[in-house]
C-alpha cells in the first residue's frame, strides 16, 4: 500500500496510542462467499493499541466485512485475524474485550434505557448490583442520566445511537468497532455525536476501528484512514490525519481540514474508478 507523493508523512498523530502489543492484526486475510463472490482479497492491516482508525470506500468494498471478520462474526476464508496476539475467538485469554455498535441501534422496545444497556451483562450473568453500577456510569459517559427508565420510542434517533454506543461501553472494552453508526442521523447531531465520541475515545483510552461513506467524518474521528475499493474489495492506500486532539469545530473550517478531505477525495474517485474498471 502506498500514499500519494502529496499526503502527509505516515508520522503518528497526537493520539494515545501506546506501541504495545497491537491490538488488531489482519494477516493476509480474505473473504469469499459460498456463491463465490470475492468480497475481499487478502488484507494485511494492523492496529495499534489507542488508534482510531476509519475504514472508507465506495459501496461493495468490504469495509463491513472486514469488520466483521476483526468481531469473528464472519471467519476469514483464509489468513488470520489476531487481537493482541491471540486468535479473534481466544480474545477472553487476553484478558481484553470487544464491542460492536452497529448502524442500527437494535433497541428491545419494550425495554428502558437501562434495561437495553444492561442486556450485555446480563446475559453474561454480572451480578445486578455490579451491572446497575456499570449501566449508570454507561449513560453518564453517553449523557443520558436523565432518560434512564425511559422507553425508546420516546427518544429521537441520536439518543437512541447513544443508548446503542452505552450498551456497548457498559462492557467496558478495549476495542470498539463501529458500522456507519451516525449514517442516519441529521448532519447537526451527527457531528455532535462524532465530537462525543472523541471524547470517549481518549477518556476510555479505547481502540476504534470505525466505517463511514463521509470523507469529512474521516477526516474529523481518525488518526488513520484506510481506503479500500470494491470487485473485489481490497485496501489501496492509507492515509495519517496527523492532526492534533481534541478536535474542535474549528479544524473543520481549516485550511489542514480542507487539504486531507482532498487528498481523501482523491483517493476515493480513484477508488471509485478502480471499482468500475473491474466490474467491467
Amino acid at each position: 500500500m502506498t500514499s500519494p507523493a502529496d499526503s502527509p508523512p505516515l508520522a503518528h498523530a497526537h493520539a494515545p496510542i501506546t506501541h504495545s502489543t497491537p491490538a488488531v492484526e489482519v494477516l493476509s486475510a480474505e473473504k469469499t462467499y459460498p456463491n463465490g463472490t470475492q468480497a475481499l482479497l487478502p488484507v494485511d492491516l494492523t492496529i495499534e493499541e489507542g488508534e482510531f482508525v476509519t475504514l472508507l470506500g465506495p459501496s461493495g468494498c468490504g469495509k463491513s466485512t472486514l469488520l466483521k471478520m476483526v468481531a469473528g462474526l464472519l471467519e476469514p476464508t483464509d489468513g488470520r485475524l489476531h487481537l493482541w496476539r491471540k486468535p479473534v475467538a481466544q480474545l477472553d485469554e487476553s484478558g481484553k474485550k470487544m464491542a460492536f455498535v452497529f448502524q442500527s441501534p437494535t433497541l428491545m422496545p419494550w425495554g428502558s434505557v437501562q434495561t437495553n444497556v444492561r442486556l450485555p451483562l446480563d446475559l453474561a450473568g454480572v451480578p445486578r448490583a455490579e451491572a446497575d453500577a456499570r449501566v449508570t456510569e454507561a449513560l453518564a459517559l453517553v449523557g443520558l442520566s436523565k432518560f434512564a427508565n425511559a422507553l425508546p420510542r420516546a427518544l429521537s434517533g441520536g439518543m437512541q445511537m447513544r443508548v446503542s454506543i452505552a450498551r456497548g461501553l457498559v462492557t467496558q472494552p478495549d476495542l470498539l468497532l463501529m458500522d456507519e453508526p451516525f449514517c442516519a442521523l441529521d448532519e447537526i447531531t451527527r457531528h455532535k455525536l462524532d465530537a462525543d465520541l472523541l471524547d470517549l475515545w481518549r477518556k476510555k483510552k479505547l481502540t476504534v476501528i470505525f466505517v463511514t461513506h463521509s470523507i469529512h467524518e474521516a477526516v474529523f474521528l481518525s488518526s488513520r484512514v484506510v481506503m479500500m475499493a470494491a470487485r473485489p474489495g481490497r485496501v489501496v492506500e492509507e492515509f495519517r490525519i496527523d492532526a492534533p486532539y481534541p478536535r474542535t469545530a474549528d479544524f473543520m473550517v481549516s485550511p489542514e481540514f480542507s487539504r486531507y478531505a482532498k487528498q481523501l477525495q482523491d483517493s476515493l474517485l480513484r477508488a471509485s474508478v478502480d471499482t468500475e474498471e473491474h466490474a467491467a
